[in-house]
């Protein structure tokens, strides 16, 4: 029963930064694992980023290691995805995703793995 609300989207030049935040309520480390996705236009969602809340690395998709950090606050229980680097291949709406047990059975890239979503942020790069 996570409840998840994305924010932080916009319009941004190629090279520049955002930061997308997703408050998720009723979000526990313990059960839960997070991840960002995004969908392009005539694309099909895609995992971007994945949050491991114990022992493991994070996890990017290759085409924004180096430039994507997804981070987390507990206390204020938000996920962040800090975004550098942007280009136009970053245009999309961007989805923040729980998996509805502690891990993402189908692979941590796949939407199948997520029961929760939340309802997207817009992001554009020109």
């Amino acid at each position: 029963h996570v409840q998840l609300v994305e924010s932080g989207g916009g319009s941004v030049q190629t090279g520049g930064s955002l930061r997308l935040s997703c408050t998720a309520a009723g979000y526990n480390p313990r059960r839960n694992c997070m991840a960002w996705f995004r969908q392009a236009p005539g694309q099909e969602r895609e995992g971007v980023a994945s949050m491991y809340t114990a022992g493991g690395d994070d996890v990017y998709v290759d085409s924004v290691r180096g430039r994507f950090i997804i981070s987390r606050d507990n206390a204020k229980n938000i996920i962040y995805l800090q975004m550098n680097s942007l280009n136009t291949e970053d245009t999309a709406m961007y989805y923040c995703a729980a998996t509805g047990e502690r891990f993402a059975l189908s692979g941590w890239y796949s939407p199948l793995s997520y029961k929760n979503w939340g309802q997207g942020t817009q992001v554009t790069v020109s």
